[in-house]
């Protein structure tokens, strides 16, 4: 169990949190890689957390719209130097590889790899993977050069595909109140 003053929780959108979310340590990073890099560095510089969660929504062909999922491992799934002869999704010269492995903090919870890319996903990823979002990866690298803990859980609002967009919109809310259910039941508040 985590106790509440060692994290601040980043998600990508106030959509994503239906309302339900505003008392607790939640920053918002907006949509894509870039932003939610930034948002954790400051987040990492401005707060004394010790542990970065991130919540939020994804796609995917392999878990059922509706399903909470944890992030086992993240990829970067749109970076793609392979006309160089690297592999699809690693950095070259980077200190962390292109795959970020994550202890788990739910066992009894499904588990997969999320695929992180700037590209809303309406198809099958090239690289890959388990779900798709767009941020997490980003925030999992930034923690790690910095040396705070990540954990990242998805709840599935669709299946990455022609309906996603719709999808997308109409299980937000669902998906907010299970993303706060994961979240109490993971943290010890303390008075």
């Amino acid at each position: 169990m985590l106790r509440s003053s060692d994290i601040a929780i980043i998600i990508a959108l106030p959509m994503e949190t239906q309302g339900l979310f505003e008392h607790l340590p939640v920053h918002y990073c907006g949509i894509g890689k870039i932003n939610a890099a930034h948002k954790t560095t400051e987040v990492i510089l401005k707060t004394n957390c010790r542990h970065i969660l991130n919540l939020g929504t994804a796609g995917s062909h392999r878990f059922h719209t509706h399903s909470l999922v944890e992030c086992s491992s993240l990829v970067q799934r749109d970076m793609d130097l392979s006309p160089l002869g690297f592999p699809l999704g690693d950095t070259p010269m980077d200190e962390v590889k292109g795959k970020i492995s994550l202890p788990r903090l739910c066992q009894d919870l499904p588990h997969g790899t999320c695929g992180t890319g700037d590209r809303f996903e309406v198809g099958p990823p090239q690289l890959d993977c388990d779900m798709v979002d767009m941020e997490a990866y980003a925030i999992a690298k930034v923690c790690q050069k910095m040396k705070v803990n990540f954990s990242g859980f998805k709840y599935i609002t669709d299946g990455s595909d022609h309906q996603a967009h719709e999808d997308w919109y109409k299980n937000l809310k669902p998906g907010a109140e299970r993303l706060l259910q994961l979240f109490e039941s993971l943290v010890r508040h303390e008075p």
